[in-house]
């Protein structure tokens, strides 16, 4: 398993989708998933500091695991099968680890508010870079047209309604 951390948030605008960047610590391989535009808001809202005067549903998570006597060690993404990405928790109670199935969107917005580690297998990095194109120099957009930033990210999923919200299976 390799250590990542999300690089930033983009918009496929090809899929209508938003996509989380996680990057190997130390190098330039990245790992692209398709998440929800909830999950999405989730990791957009931790990343930029925006907090809430009631916990939202990943914050309450992690409340209930330190309620619970747990706390979040690490997540790691585990493979994809069909398009659809896998990750586990590893959550440590008492000196005991427990291994709890979960989308890695949803993963992802807990260990940022846990502060805990991300690690994704070595197979998914490695068959990402395989198929991606050489830079050209542009920092996180590949033409230009298929990716936003994090803020207009951000943004667009401000303005979303609750019919613009289909089925995600990640």
């Amino acid at each position: 398993m390799i250590e990542v951390n999300v690089q930033s948030l983009a918009f496929d605008r090809a899929s209508n989708t938003p996509v989380v960047i996680l990057r190997e610590v130390g190098t330039d391989r990245v790992l692209p998933i398709w998440i929800g535009p909830g999950e999405a808001s989730a990791i957009a809202m931790q990343l930029g500091g925006v907090s809430f005067q009631r916990p939202l549903t990943h914050d309450l998570l992690v409340s209930v695991l330190g309620g619970l006597g747990g706390t979040l060690q690490r997540v790691l993404i585990t493979r994809v099968e069909d398009s659809t990405y896998f990750a586990e928790l590893i959550i440590d109670r008492d000196g005991d680890l427990i291994s709890v199935d979960a989308r890695p969107s949803d993963s992802i917005a807990i260990a940022l508010r846990a502060e805990a580690r991300i690690f994704a297998d070595d197979a998914l990095l490695a068959a990402v870079s395989e198929s991606m194109p050489a830079e050209d120099g542009d920092e996180g957009e590949e033409d230009g047209e298929s990716c936003m930033s994090g803020e207009a990210l951000e943004e667009h999923l401000r303005r979303l309604r609750p019919e613009d919200f289909g089925r995600f299976d990640h």
